[in-house]
C-alpha cells in the first residue's frame, strides 16, 4: 500500500511539473526569430529569415 502512495506522489509531482514547465515557457522559436528579425530591422540592420536561423543556430551551438 505504501508503494502506491509513492506512485501517486510521483505522478502528482510530474503533472504538477509539467504543468509549471508549459505555463513558464518562453515564447515559440518562430515568434522569437519573428522580433528578433523585426527588432534588427528597426535598428536598420537588413537580415533575411535563413539569415536569421543561421545566426540563431549560431547562437544555440548548432552550426549545422
Amino acid at each position: 500500500m505504501k508503494s502506491l502512495y509513492i506512485l501517486y506522489a510521483f505522478l502528482g509531482g510530474a503533472i504538477v511539473g509539467c504543468s509549471a514547465a508549459l505555463l513558464l515557457a518562453p515564447e515559440k522559436g518562430a515568434d522569437v526569430r519573428t522580433k528578433l528579425c523585426k527588432l534588427l530591422k528597426q535598428k536598420g540592420i537588413k537580415i533575411s529569415d535563413k539569415e536569421v536561423d543561421a545566426l540563431v543556430a549560431e547562437l544555440a551551438g548548432n552550426n549545422d
